[in-house]
């Protein structure tokens, strides 16, 4: 009987700057193009290969699965196959890759500076907004979820209490949220900034809170 032969296992690529600082070995892992991206994609929880392309308009299909590939081998993602009836696979971080949680959140606070306007070119979607927002929440003490309404849509946050969730934020109104809040992206990106606080948008009227447990209470300032 013929050996089967065995599938090729596809090689690491090598690609390093060769220094031994933790800076250089992090940009080993998540320095190219679209890398960070991913996972910012991938902090609202597992994702689809095809919802990934959709949320990240400009990466062309080669280039995000070689970037998936690349965050496979290191360790950053892994890829399961949903159990019946929905036949798909899904991507999302393990618990190395949801240690990028401050990164992004540092990069977002830091990158909110430049976005004065939005420029005729520039795709927008509602959960971006997420890690400038999250700035603003990571004082709460309660924890619990908000769902946030803009202009642009809605995507919902987990806040409160200190604890990392392996979901940061989702895609989408919450179930059963325990509160929600209301404002417009400039205000997101103020927040972001560190230019208003929470407390003083929801009290000067452009953040509009609802829902009756401890945490919309805290938000509200009572």
């Amino acid at each position: 009987m013929p050996r089967q032969q065995q599938p090729a296992v596809r090689p690491v690529r090598r690609r390093s700057y060769d220094q031994f600082c933790a800076t250089a070995r992090a940009l080993d892992s998540v320095g190219d193009r679209w890398t960070l991206l991913i996972v910012r994609e991938l902090l609202g929880g597992p994702r689809r290969y095809t919802d990934l392309h959709a949320d990240l308009p400009g990466v062309s299909t080669d280039v995000l699965a070689s970037r998936l590939r690349d965050m496979e081998q290191n360790g950053l993602a892994v890829r399961r196959r949903l159990p019946p009836p929905a036949p798909a696979s899904v991507y999302e971080l393990t618990e190395r890759g949801q240690g990028l949680l401050p990164v992004l959140t540092a990069l977002a606070g830091w990158g909110a500076h430049a976005l004065d306007e939005r420029r005729p070119t520039d795709a927008v979607r509602a959960h971006w907004f997420a890690l400038p927002l999250l700035r603003a929440l990571d004082g709460l003490t309660h924890a619990g979820v908000v769902e946030v309404s803009l202009d642009e849509g809605e995507f919902h946050v987990r806040t409160g209490g200190g604890a990392p969730a392996a979901e940061v934020y989702g895609f989408g109104p919450a179930g059963r949220p325990d509160a929600r809040i209301e404002l417009d992206a400039a205000l997101c990106l103020a927040l972001g900034r560190g230019e208003v606080s929470l407390a003083e948008a929801v009290d000067d009227g452009r953040i509009t809170v609802s829902g009756d447990t401890p945490l919309a209470a805290e938000i509200r300032g009572e």
